[in-house]
C-alpha cells in the first residue's frame, strides 16, 4: 500500500522534527502545521531527504476561529494525525500568572479538541485511520511540582480515550503517547536526571511505529514509573516532588 499523508500539528516540537523525518523516510507526504513556519521550512529543508514530500502550514492551537479555515484549506485530508503542540510555564510562575496556566489549556487541550473535532467530524475523509496524541507521564497523577500543566496533558489523555472510543466503529486507531523527560527545548535547563532523559527520536519512533494499544510508554524506565505513579496509595504521591 502506498503510504498515507501524514498531518502533525504543532511540528515545531523536537519530536515531531523527529517524526517528520521518519515519515518522510517511510515515503509519506506530511503536512507539518506550525506557528513559526520559518523555522519550521529551515529545519525541513536542512534535515529532511527528499523535502519535496513536506508542505510547511501555519497553525495555532490557540487560535480556535482558525481551525475549520485550515482543516479545509489542507493540500489533502490526512491518513493519520499527530498532535505534538505543547507549552511549559513552570508551575510555582503558573501559580501566580493565569495567563501562563491559559496558555496550556489552550495548547495542551482545548486547542487538541478544537482541531479534532473537525478532523474526525469530516466523515467524507475515509481514508483517516489514525491519530496520536503526545501526552505526558505528568498527566498520569497530580503531583505538587507540575499539577497545572500534568492537569492540561490528564486532560488531554482523557480526551483521547473517548475519542478513541467515539470512533471505533470507523475503524480509526487513536493512541496516546506517555513520554517521560524528553530531552528538548522545552525542557532545556531544567535540572532533571540525565539517566531519565529520552532522545527525541525515540519518542518519534514510538509515534510513527504506534500500532493498536491505546496508551504506549516509550522506555523500560518509564514504564515502571508510569504503574508507580498509577497504583501507588495516595499517601505516597503526596510525599513526590
Amino acid at each position: 500500500m502506498q503510504p498515507g499523508p501524514v498531518l502533525i500539528l504543532g511540528a515545531n516540537s523536537d519530536v515531531a522534527k523527529a517524526a517528520i523525518v521518519q515519515y518522510a523516510a517511510k515515503g509519506h507526504h506530511i503536512m507539518a502545521a506550525s506557528r513559526n513556519t520559518a523555522e519550521l521550512a529551515a529545519f525541513v529543508q536542512s534535515s529532511v531527504t527528499g523535502p519535496g514530500r513536506v508542505s510547511v502550514l501555519s497553525f495555532d492551537a490557540a487560535d480556535f476561529a482558525s481551525h475549520a479555515g485550515f482543516y479545509q484549506s489542507l493540500p489533502e485530508k490526512p491518513q493519520t494525525v499527530v498532535y505534538a503542540a505543547g507549552y511549559l510555564h513552570p508551575n510555582e510562575a503558573a501559580m501566580l500568572d493565569f495567563e501562563g496556566s491559559y496558555r496550556m489549556m489552550q495548547v495542551h487541550y482545548a486547542g487538541a479538541v478544537s482541531i479534532l473535532n473537525i478532523i474526525v467530524t469530516d466523515t467524507a475523509n475515509t481514508r483517516l485511520e489514525r491519530i496520536v496524541g503526545l501526552s505526558s507521564l505528568s498527566g498520569v497523577r497530580g503531583r505538587k511540582s507540575n499539577f497545572i500543566y500534568g492537569s492540561t496533558k490528564s486532560a488531554f489523555t482523557q480526551y483521547l480515550a473517548g475519542l478513541r472510543q467515539y470512533l471505533f466503529s470507523r475503524k480509526v486507531t487513536v493512541n496516546v503517547i506517555v513520554a517521560g523527560y524528553i530531552r528538548s527545548k522545552m525542557t532545556a535547563g531544567l535540572p532533571l536526571p540525565e539517566s531519565l532523559m529520552l532522545e527525541p527520536a525515540f519518542i518519534a519512533n514510538a509515534v510513527v511505529n504506534a500500532g493498536k494499544r491505546f496508551t504506549i510508554v516509550p522506555g523500560f524506565k518509564w514504564k515502571l514509573i508510569y504503574l508507580v505513579l498509577k497504583y501507588s496509595p495516595e499517601r505516597l504521591v503526596a510525599k513526590l516532588p
